[in-house]
């Protein structure tokens, strides 16, 4: 019987990638994004099941897990997420709560809903996608950059809860990526693009979070 995947944020970028990953090694895929016509064309490629949910709606992520009618996913990745770039008084409020909604409350939502089931089974992995902006504060994106070190301090944490239940937590923390996100975000004219660090592409990051996660790291 084939193990099976949920991944948030598939259609594009790392999530993307990192389905193709778990597509090439036999995953079933049930695949998550808001992009419907995007994201059937994903499932089409991948031969996954497409389920469309806005996860910045308070009810996205319990519709996720009613999609899946009771399955347990061997894998679950939180992958969806999103930033803007600007001062914090000059953003809409919405666009902060949305962000927290998407980035931080779905998230968790979706942790808590299928670990029970991960534990009772004795094996299971999760991987939450963070950022190296956990690492310090961000102005000019400042609730992004606290989203990603909730997610970051909430991995490490429920990671050392899962000790000797078979289940895996892990944080993938990458650092500048060439995804959809610097577009969308407005970050792609900061000096984090355009001071010459190195910039990773979205497969390369997908590669080394999901040979940690299948690591348990």
């Amino acid at each position: 019987m084939a193990k099976t995947a949920l991944v948030t944020g598939a259609s594009v970028g790392i999530g993307y990638e990192l389905a193709k990953l778990l597509a090439r090694d036999g995953y079933e895929l049930f695949l998550v994004a808001r992009n419907s016509p995007k994201l059937d064309e994903v499932a089409r490629e991948l031969k996954g099941t497409a389920v469309a949910a806005d996860l910045s709606d308070r009810e996205g992520a319990g519709r996720v897990f009613a999609a899946l009618q009771g399955a347990v996913p061997d894998v679950l990745i939180n992958n969806a997420g999103f930033g803007m770039v600007g001062a914090f008084v000059e953003q809409e409020l919405k666009t902060h709560l949305d962000m927290i909604q998407v980035n931080v409350t779905s998230l968790v939502e979706l942790t808590r809903l299928f670990l029970p089931g991960m534990i009772a089974r004795g094996s299971g992995q999760v991987m939450n996608v963070a950022s190296t902006a956990a690492f310090q504060p961000g102005p000019l994106m400042a609730v992004y950059y606290a989203s990603k070190a909730f997610v970051l301090s909430f991995t490490e944490a429920i990671s050392e809860e899962l000790r000797r239940t078979g289940v895996t937590a892990t944080a993938l923390c990458p650092g500048p990526t060439s995804t959809e996100f610097q577009a969308r975000s407005g970050a792609e004219k900061t000096k984090i693009f355009t001071s010459g660090v190195k910039v990773m592409t979205a497969a390369e990051v997908a590669r080394i979070g999901y040979a940690a996660m299948l690591q348990g790291k």
